[in-house]
């Protein structure tokens, strides 16, 4: 098939929308659902993700995508207790194979953002990973391939409207690609660099030089994460998953900020004070995400007061007070942090090293350097200059 209609364009009113090949074959078929535009757009782009973390690191990955951005990524390691606790899957009755481990990595890490996703899947869907997209609220997936039993599952998933996409694995696009802005054509090479190489990380200019291989495995995660997403962009990684993605901000430092927050709130979802939260049962898993969320910031009073407790909680819990926080967030070590650019300030690292990153990759070439690498020694920071840019737009 060389051409597909599409539900609509990134905006309803957008039509007629469709994707097609000018040569060749699509290398996609829709098995279940119509999807559009966006979904495409995820669709294709997550795939890419999760192939390269799949070359990368040869374990099975994962990506969570919305509205063109990754929430998350990972690879298929086993889970921990806690992990399978704040990511809703320490009920299930069913062994986790290792893609369905990164399935509930990518799209547990950052429940907020991944709500209501397009996944993507390096390895053929099995029952196991089908059961858990089953369970989350999500527009579709992508996989080079289906057991029939995954298959049957996901086709029943929204009433029988889930997105379902196969992709040829084989497929290699042809090197220059193109695009229109404004009655305008835009051609350029595509971004096809390898990041799979450690010799990438052979320019470490600070005093601390050591790289374990957990995070050499954890900053190729980061810097194939960053290639898909919306620049500027800083990725915060552990035990071979995205905890923090910030993306798509005019400044860099705020991206950092961002995504830190994000891994913050990953580590402190980790806490005792929040894995004892009293929720009523049956509460929805949106509701729940929700009602931590929000337990977590300054507006915890929002969640807290009287006649709104009662709606989450079978008593009203204690406030996590900001101190409190600190000292939690304070025990978060080894994360790993890819830049899409280079860092412009010492700032960046600051902000970095309070939640937890010792490792650091980042292309370098910025008139700060010597402030950056100062303050990565003050902390005693790993960090590797990459030279390659990973902007993508």
């Amino acid at each position: 098939m060389k051409e597909l209609a599409l539900k609509y364009g990134c905006n309803p009113n957008q039509k007629p929308s469709r994707i097609f090949m000018e040569e060749g074959e699509l290398p996609v078929k829709v098995l279940n659902g119509r999807p559009g535009y966006i979904n495409f757009l995820d669709a294709l782009n997550s795939w890419q993700l999760v192939k390269e973390l799949r070359a990368a690191t040869g374990l099975p990955a994962a990506a969570s995508f919305k509205h063109v951005s990754p929430a998350g990524a990972a690879v298929g390691l086993p889970l921990s207790d806690t992990l399978k606790k704040i990511y809703f899957v320490d009920d299930v009755d069913f062994e986790l194979t290792p893609l369905a481990n990164a399935y509930a990595r990518a799209r547990g890490a950052d429940r907020m953002c991944s709500y209501g996703d397009f996944c993507a899947l390096s390895d053929i869907c099995d029952e196991a990973t089908a059961r858990l997209i089953k369970r989350e609220v999500s527009d579709g997936v992508i996989a080079p391939g289906y057991t029939p039993e995954a298959l049957e599952i996901l086709k029943a998933k929204r009433k029988g409207t889930y997105n379902v996409i196969q992709i040829d694995a084989d497929y290699v696009p042809e090197p220059i690609e193109r695009k229109q802005v404004f009655g305008v054509w835009f051609e350029q090479h595509r971004n096809d660099v390898d990041l799979s190489d450690n010799h990438l990380f052979d320019d470490i200019p600070t005093q601390n030089k050591v790289f374990p291989s957990e995070a050499l495995r954890d900053l190729k995660i980061a810097l194939i994460t960053l290639k898909y997403t919306q620049s500027n962009s800083v990725c915060y990684v552990k035990d071979g998953q995205a905890i923090g993605i910030g993306a798509g901000q005019q400044s860099r430092i705020h991206c950092t900020r961002l995504a830190g927050n994000k891994a913050d709130e990953w580590w402190l979802r980790q806490s005792p004070r929040v894995l004892n939260l009293p929720f009523k049962e049956h509460i929805h898993r949106a509701d729940r995400d929700n009602a931590i969320n929000v337990y977590l910031s300054e507006e915890h009073d929002d969640v807290l007061r009287d006649g709104v407790w009662q709606q989450f909680f079978t008593e009203r819990p204690e406030v996590f007070t900001r101190e409190e926080e600190k000292e939690w967030i304070a025990k978060n070590r080894k994360v790993s942090l890819g830049s899409d650019a280079f860092f412009p300030f010492g700032d960046n690292i600051e902000r970095a090293h309070k939640s937890g990153v010792e490792f650091i990759a980042q292309a370098g070439g910025s008139i700060r350097d010597d402030n950056v690498i100062e303050t990565c020694d003050k902390y005693g920071i790993a960090m590797a200059f990459t030279h390659v840019r990973l902007f993508h737009h």
